[in-house]
Protein backbone atom coordinates (compact mmCIF):
# COMPACT_ATOMS: atom_id res chain seq x y z
CA UNK A 1 0.00 0.00 0.00
CA UNK A 2 3.05 2.15 0.39
CA UNK A 3 2.98 4.86 -2.56
CA UNK A 4 -0.90 4.85 -3.21
CA UNK A 5 -3.34 7.31 -1.50
CA UNK A 6 -5.75 6.44 0.94
CA UNK A 7 -9.50 7.62 -0.65
CA UNK A 8 -12.20 7.16 2.27
CA UNK A 9 -15.60 5.83 1.39
CA UNK A 10 -17.28 7.24 4.21
CA UNK A 11 -20.75 6.03 5.27
CA UNK A 12 -20.43 7.30 8.92
CA UNK A 13 -21.79 10.56 11.08
CA UNK A 14 -18.08 11.22 10.91
CA UNK A 15 -16.45 14.10 9.01
CA UNK A 16 -14.29 12.41 6.32
CA UNK A 17 -10.35 13.93 8.04
CA UNK A 18 -11.45 12.50 11.18
CA UNK A 19 -11.93 9.25 9.26
CA UNK A 20 -8.81 9.03 7.40
CA UNK A 21 -7.08 9.79 10.16
CA UNK A 22 -7.65 7.14 12.08
CA UNK A 23 -7.28 4.80 8.74
CA UNK A 24 -3.67 6.14 8.85
CA UNK A 25 -3.33 5.47 12.39
CA UNK A 26 -4.28 1.49 11.62
CA UNK A 27 -2.51 1.75 8.73
CA UNK A 28 1.11 2.55 10.22
CA UNK A 29 0.25 -0.30 13.00
CA UNK A 30 -0.11 -3.03 10.70
CA UNK A 31 3.13 -1.60 8.83
CA UNK A 32 4.75 -2.09 12.02
CA UNK A 33 3.55 -5.37 12.81
CA UNK A 34 4.94 -6.56 9.46
CA UNK A 35 8.09 -6.33 10.88
CA UNK A 36 7.96 -7.98 14.35
CA UNK A 37 7.85 -11.60 14.62
CA UNK A 38 5.06 -13.56 13.80
CA UNK A 39 4.90 -15.09 17.23
CA UNK A 40 3.10 -12.13 18.69
CA UNK A 41 0.05 -12.28 16.63
CA UNK A 42 -1.72 -12.39 19.98
CA UNK A 43 -0.55 -9.41 20.91
CA UNK A 44 -1.58 -7.17 18.25
CA UNK A 45 -5.12 -8.52 18.64
CA UNK A 46 -5.21 -8.03 22.21
CA UNK A 47 -3.96 -4.57 21.58
CA UNK A 48 -5.94 -3.79 18.97
CA UNK A 49 -8.80 -4.46 20.83
CA UNK A 50 -8.19 -3.06 23.93
CA UNK A 51 -6.42 0.29 23.50
CA UNK A 52 -6.94 3.23 21.96
CA UNK A 53 -5.36 3.50 18.47
CA UNK A 54 -2.64 5.96 19.32
CA UNK A 55 -1.53 4.15 22.02
CA UNK A 56 -1.86 1.02 20.18
CA UNK A 57 0.81 2.85 17.67
CA UNK A 58 2.98 3.79 20.79
CA UNK A 59 3.60 0.31 22.31
CA UNK A 60 4.23 -1.09 18.64
CA UNK A 61 6.65 1.54 18.21
CA UNK A 62 8.23 0.51 21.66
CA UNK A 63 8.20 -3.23 20.51
CA UNK A 64 10.37 -2.59 17.74
CA UNK A 65 12.46 -0.34 19.53
CA UNK A 66 13.18 -3.18 21.93
CA UNK A 67 13.40 -6.15 19.17
CA UNK A 68 16.04 -3.52 17.32
CA UNK A 69 17.84 -3.39 21.11
CA UNK A 70 17.69 -6.79 21.11
CA UNK A 71 19.73 -7.70 18.00
CA UNK A 72 21.96 -4.35 17.81
CA UNK A 73 22.81 -4.48 22.09
CA UNK A 74 22.53 -8.16 23.25
CA UNK A 75 23.31 -11.59 22.46
CA UNK A 76 20.03 -12.74 23.08
CA UNK A 77 19.12 -13.20 19.50
CA UNK A 78 20.76 -14.56 16.36
CA UNK A 79 18.35 -12.57 14.25
CA UNK A 80 19.60 -10.12 11.66
CA UNK A 81 16.16 -8.59 11.42
CA UNK A 82 13.62 -7.61 14.05
CA UNK A 83 10.79 -10.51 12.08
CA UNK A 84 13.65 -13.16 12.42
CA UNK A 85 13.58 -13.35 15.83
CA UNK A 86 12.07 -16.45 17.40
CA UNK A 87 10.08 -17.50 20.11
CA UNK A 88 12.44 -19.31 22.12
CA UNK A 89 14.87 -16.82 21.90
CA UNK A 90 11.76 -14.55 23.85
CA UNK A 91 11.84 -17.60 26.48
CA UNK A 92 15.04 -17.39 27.23
CA UNK A 93 14.95 -13.88 28.39
CA UNK A 94 15.15 -13.17 32.07
CA UNK A 95 13.84 -10.25 33.85
CA UNK A 96 17.53 -8.86 34.55
CA UNK A 97 17.74 -8.48 31.56
CA UNK A 98 14.48 -6.25 30.47
CA UNK A 99 16.28 -3.77 33.74
CA UNK A 100 19.22 -3.93 31.92
CA UNK A 101 17.41 -2.73 28.27
CA UNK A 102 15.51 -0.33 31.05
CA UNK A 103 18.71 1.33 32.12
CA UNK A 104 19.62 1.47 28.29
CA UNK A 105 16.75 3.19 27.66
CA UNK A 106 17.30 6.21 30.16
CA UNK A 107 20.78 7.62 27.63
CA UNK A 108 21.42 6.05 24.59
CA UNK A 109 23.16 6.95 21.65
CA UNK A 110 22.48 6.28 17.57
CA UNK A 111 25.08 6.42 15.42
CA UNK A 112 24.81 7.92 11.44
CA UNK A 113 27.53 8.60 8.67
CA UNK A 114 27.30 12.14 9.62
CA UNK A 115 26.21 12.35 13.18
CA UNK A 116 25.91 10.71 16.60
CA UNK A 117 22.67 11.75 18.44
CA UNK A 118 22.17 11.29 22.38
CA UNK A 119 18.84 10.46 23.34
CA UNK A 120 17.67 10.66 27.02
CA UNK A 121 14.52 9.76 28.19
CA UNK A 122 12.51 10.97 31.34
CA UNK A 123 11.05 8.64 34.05
CA UNK A 124 7.32 8.56 32.20
CA UNK A 125 8.63 7.37 29.35
CA UNK A 126 10.24 4.79 30.71
CA UNK A 127 7.23 3.64 32.62
CA UNK A 128 5.58 3.45 29.05
CA UNK A 129 8.49 1.44 27.68
CA UNK A 130 8.60 -0.64 30.69
CA UNK A 131 4.53 -0.66 29.94
CA UNK A 132 4.75 -1.94 26.54
CA UNK A 133 7.39 -5.22 27.46
CA UNK A 134 5.15 -6.00 30.22
CA UNK A 135 1.66 -6.09 28.80
CA UNK A 136 3.85 -7.76 25.77
CA UNK A 137 5.07 -10.78 27.55
CA UNK A 138 1.72 -10.97 30.05
CA UNK A 139 -0.27 -11.50 26.68
CA UNK A 140 2.69 -14.22 25.47
CA UNK A 141 2.04 -16.22 28.72
CA UNK A 142 -1.59 -15.96 28.47
CA UNK A 143 -1.20 -17.68 25.32
CA UNK A 144 1.13 -20.01 26.61
CA UNK A 145 3.46 -19.24 24.43
CA UNK A 146 6.20 -18.98 27.39
CA UNK A 147 6.64 -21.05 30.34
CA UNK A 148 6.93 -17.82 33.05
CA UNK A 149 5.50 -14.70 33.82
CA UNK A 150 8.67 -12.45 34.32
CA UNK A 151 7.04 -8.94 34.43
CA UNK A 152 7.08 -9.37 38.51
CA UNK A 153 11.05 -8.84 38.17
CA UNK A 154 10.77 -5.93 36.34
CA UNK A 155 12.27 -2.82 38.28
CA UNK A 156 9.83 -0.05 39.58
CA UNK A 157 10.49 2.69 37.81
CA UNK A 158 8.88 5.89 39.94
CA UNK A 159 6.75 8.15 38.07
CA UNK A 160 5.87 11.51 40.29
CA UNK A 161 2.30 11.13 41.08
CA UNK A 162 0.19 14.36 39.05
CA UNK A 163 -0.49 16.06 42.59
CA UNK A 164 3.67 16.08 43.00
CA UNK A 165 3.85 17.84 39.54
CA UNK A 166 3.51 21.57 39.46
CA UNK A 167 0.80 22.80 37.10
CA UNK A 168 2.03 25.26 34.37
CA UNK A 169 -0.61 27.08 32.89
CA UNK A 170 -1.21 30.89 32.15
CA UNK A 171 -2.13 33.02 34.62
CA UNK A 172 -5.08 35.67 33.72
CA UNK A 173 -2.81 38.76 33.08
CA UNK A 174 -0.10 36.54 31.06
CA UNK A 175 -3.90 35.67 29.05
CA UNK A 176 -4.44 39.09 28.48
CA UNK A 177 -1.01 39.63 27.36
CA UNK A 178 -0.72 36.89 24.98
CA UNK A 179 -3.89 38.23 23.10
CA UNK A 180 -2.75 41.14 23.18
CA UNK A 181 0.21 39.81 20.96
CA UNK A 182 -1.91 38.19 18.75
CA UNK A 183 -4.60 41.01 18.37
CA UNK A 184 -2.19 43.94 17.55
CA UNK A 185 1.01 42.32 17.09
CA UNK A 186 3.18 43.19 19.93
CA UNK A 187 6.52 41.27 21.35
CA UNK A 188 7.22 39.64 17.93
CA UNK A 189 9.81 40.10 15.54
CA UNK A 190 9.91 41.74 12.68
CA UNK A 191 9.80 38.64 11.00
CA UNK A 192 6.66 37.13 13.18
CA UNK A 193 5.13 40.24 12.21
CA UNK A 194 5.49 40.13 8.65
CA UNK A 195 3.46 36.72 9.15
CA UNK A 196 1.60 37.49 11.66
CA UNK A 197 -0.03 40.42 9.44
CA UNK A 198 -1.39 37.14 7.45
CA UNK A 199 -2.51 35.00 9.78
CA UNK A 200 -3.54 37.43 13.02
CA UNK A 201 -7.34 36.55 12.80
CA UNK A 202 -6.98 32.77 12.53
CA UNK A 203 -4.08 32.88 14.78
CA UNK A 204 -6.33 34.39 17.84
CA UNK A 205 -9.23 32.05 16.76
CA UNK A 206 -6.91 29.05 17.20
CA UNK A 207 -6.32 30.39 20.50
CA UNK A 208 -9.60 31.33 21.68
CA UNK A 209 -10.70 27.99 21.11
CA UNK A 210 -7.44 26.56 23.09
CA UNK A 211 -8.26 28.84 26.49
CA UNK A 212 -12.40 29.27 26.19
CA UNK A 213 -12.83 25.16 26.16
CA UNK A 214 -9.57 23.57 26.99
CA UNK A 215 -9.74 21.38 23.82
CA UNK A 216 -6.98 18.91 23.42
CA UNK A 217 -4.45 19.49 20.26
CA UNK A 218 -6.03 16.67 18.35
CA UNK A 219 -9.30 18.10 18.96
CA UNK A 220 -8.81 21.07 17.41
CA UNK A 221 -6.23 20.53 14.56
CA UNK A 222 -9.50 18.30 13.15
CA UNK A 223 -11.84 20.95 13.73
CA UNK A 224 -13.83 21.64 10.28
CA UNK A 225 -16.03 24.62 9.01
CA UNK A 226 -18.76 22.15 9.10
CA UNK A 227 -18.34 21.72 12.47
CA UNK A 228 -19.57 24.77 13.51
CA UNK A 229 -23.73 25.53 13.70
CA UNK A 230 -23.23 29.49 14.29
CA UNK A 231 -27.41 29.75 14.18
CA UNK A 232 -27.60 26.98 16.75
CA UNK A 233 -24.85 28.85 18.62
CA UNK A 234 -22.39 25.68 18.93
CA UNK A 235 -19.26 23.61 17.35
CA UNK A 236 -18.79 19.79 16.84
CA UNK A 237 -14.99 18.32 18.34
CA UNK A 238 -13.97 14.31 18.32
CA UNK A 239 -13.11 13.16 21.55
CA UNK A 240 -10.51 10.18 22.14
CA UNK A 241 -12.60 6.84 21.48
CA UNK A 242 -14.55 8.16 18.71
CA UNK A 243 -16.73 10.28 21.22
CA UNK A 244 -18.80 13.64 19.63
CA UNK A 245 -19.45 16.39 21.94
CA UNK A 246 -21.12 19.04 20.96
CA UNK A 247 -19.52 22.54 22.69
CA UNK A 248 -21.53 25.85 23.48
CA UNK A 249 -20.08 28.92 21.72
CA UNK A 250 -19.36 32.05 23.59
CA UNK A 251 -19.25 35.41 22.03
CA UNK A 252 -16.06 36.07 22.06
CA UNK A 253 -14.97 32.72 20.38
CA UNK A 254 -18.11 33.28 18.06
CA UNK A 255 -17.19 36.20 16.66
CA UNK A 256 -13.09 35.32 16.56
CA UNK A 257 -13.89 32.10 13.94
CA UNK A 258 -16.62 34.49 12.13
CA UNK A 259 -13.76 36.94 12.19
CA UNK A 260 -11.16 34.37 10.47
CA UNK A 261 -13.83 33.07 8.72
CA UNK A 262 -15.52 36.16 6.89
CA UNK A 263 -11.83 38.00 6.58
CA UNK A 264 -8.67 35.86 6.27
CA UNK A 265 -9.63 32.42 5.15
CA UNK A 266 -9.35 31.62 1.74
CA UNK A 267 -11.97 30.83 -0.58
CA UNK A 268 -13.05 27.54 -0.76
CA UNK A 269 -12.80 27.47 -4.63
CA UNK A 270 -8.97 28.15 -4.33
CA UNK A 271 -8.15 24.80 -2.00
CA UNK A 272 -7.82 21.43 -2.89
CA UNK A 273 -10.56 19.84 -1.82
CA UNK A 274 -8.78 17.80 1.08
CA UNK A 275 -8.59 21.05 2.37
CA UNK A 276 -11.53 22.95 1.78
CA UNK A 277 -13.65 22.01 4.52
CA UNK A 278 -10.58 22.42 7.69
CA UNK A 279 -11.11 25.33 9.85
CA UNK A 280 -7.67 26.38 9.90
CA UNK A 281 -5.15 26.23 7.31
CA UNK A 282 -1.33 27.35 6.60
CA UNK A 283 -0.36 29.38 4.16
CA UNK A 284 0.06 27.44 1.73
CA UNK A 285 -3.54 26.02 2.06
CA UNK A 286 -3.50 22.82 3.64
CA UNK A 287 -4.98 21.75 6.91
CA UNK A 288 -2.54 22.65 9.87
CA UNK A 289 -0.80 19.95 11.24
CA UNK A 290 -0.18 19.40 14.88
CA UNK A 291 3.42 20.96 14.87
CA UNK A 292 2.29 24.14 13.22
CA UNK A 293 -0.02 24.43 15.95
CA UNK A 294 2.21 23.80 18.69
CA UNK A 295 5.07 25.86 17.08
CA UNK A 296 2.09 28.76 17.09
CA UNK A 297 0.78 28.38 20.59
CA UNK A 298 4.91 28.47 21.90
CA UNK A 299 5.42 31.94 19.90
CA UNK A 300 2.77 33.59 21.64
CA UNK A 301 3.00 31.93 24.97
CA UNK A 302 6.04 32.73 25.33
CA UNK A 303 5.28 36.28 24.72
CA UNK A 304 2.92 36.31 27.68
CA UNK A 305 6.05 34.65 30.16
CA UNK A 306 8.44 36.97 28.50
CA UNK A 307 10.53 34.10 27.67
CA UNK A 308 12.31 32.15 24.91
CA UNK A 309 10.58 30.87 21.94
CA UNK A 310 11.73 26.99 23.17
CA UNK A 311 10.22 27.89 27.02
CA UNK A 312 6.88 29.25 25.46
CA UNK A 313 4.03 26.38 26.62
CA UNK A 314 2.27 23.45 24.88
CA UNK A 315 -1.24 23.29 24.03
CA UNK A 316 -1.67 21.29 26.44
CA UNK A 317 -0.39 23.86 29.05
CA UNK A 318 -3.49 26.17 27.42
CA UNK A 319 -5.83 23.49 28.72
CA UNK A 320 -4.54 23.68 31.98
CA UNK A 321 -4.92 27.37 31.35
CA UNK A 322 -8.35 27.17 30.81
CA UNK A 323 -8.96 24.72 33.72
CA UNK A 324 -7.50 26.74 36.31
CA UNK A 325 -9.56 29.66 35.17
CA UNK A 326 -12.38 28.37 35.30
CA UNK A 327 -12.43 26.79 38.95
CA UNK A 328 -10.57 29.89 40.00
CA UNK A 329 -14.02 31.81 38.77
CA UNK A 330 -15.88 29.59 41.34
CA UNK A 331 -17.06 27.18 38.70
CA UNK A 332 -18.07 23.52 39.84
CA UNK A 333 -15.45 20.68 39.28
CA UNK A 334 -17.96 18.66 38.18
CA UNK A 335 -18.94 20.82 35.24
CA UNK A 336 -15.30 21.95 34.20
CA UNK A 337 -14.32 18.10 34.10
CA UNK A 338 -17.36 17.84 32.14
CA UNK A 339 -16.27 20.67 29.69
CA UNK A 340 -12.88 19.06 29.30
CA UNK A 341 -13.72 15.23 29.04
CA UNK A 342 -11.89 14.18 32.09
CA UNK A 343 -12.36 10.60 32.90
CA UNK A 344 -12.11 10.91 36.50
CA UNK A 345 -12.96 14.35 38.74
CA UNK A 346 -9.56 13.44 40.42
CA UNK A 347 -7.33 14.63 37.05
CA UNK A 348 -9.76 18.32 37.82
CA UNK A 349 -9.05 18.35 41.09
CA UNK A 350 -5.74 18.57 40.80
CA UNK A 351 -6.60 22.54 39.00
CA UNK A 352 -8.32 23.02 41.77
CA UNK A 353 -5.62 22.69 44.49
CA UNK A 354 -3.26 24.67 41.95
CA UNK A 355 -3.31 28.32 43.55
CA UNK A 356 -1.82 30.09 41.11
CA UNK A 357 -0.57 33.31 43.14
CA UNK A 358 0.38 31.60 46.47
CA UNK A 359 4.41 31.02 45.92
CA UNK A 360 4.26 35.01 44.73
CA UNK A 361 2.56 35.99 47.80
CA UNK A 362 4.48 33.89 49.98
CA UNK A 363 7.82 35.93 49.05
CA UNK A 364 6.58 38.86 48.50
CA UNK A 365 7.55 40.48 51.78
CA UNK A 366 10.74 38.90 51.52
CA UNK A 367 12.80 41.31 49.60
CA UNK A 368 16.21 40.71 51.41
CA UNK A 369 18.20 43.16 49.16
CA UNK A 370 15.57 45.40 48.68
CA UNK A 371 15.51 45.60 53.06
CA UNK A 372 18.94 45.79 52.77
CA UNK A 373 19.78 49.11 50.31
CA UNK A 374 16.92 50.56 52.45
CA UNK A 375 18.32 51.05 55.39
Amino acid sequence: MAGKEVRIHNKSDKPDNIVKKEAQIFQECEEIEKELPRFLKGFFIYLKGNVLPMSRLAYLHDIRFFCNYLISETDLTAAKQTSEIILKEFEDIKAVDINIYLDYCRKYKVETDKNIYVYENNNKTLARKKSSVSVMFKQLYRDQLISKNITDGFDPIRVPKAGEKEIKALQDDEVMIMLDAVSNGTGLTKHEYAYWQKTKKRDKAILMLFLTYGLRLSELQQLNVSSFHFSRGEFKIYRKRGKESTMPLNESSTAAVEDYLANERPAEDTLLEEHRDALFLSLQGKRMTDRQIRELVKKYTAIALNTTKKAGYSPHKLRATAATSLIGRGNSIYDVAALLDHDQVTTTQLYAQHKQNVKRDLVKDMEWEKERTEK
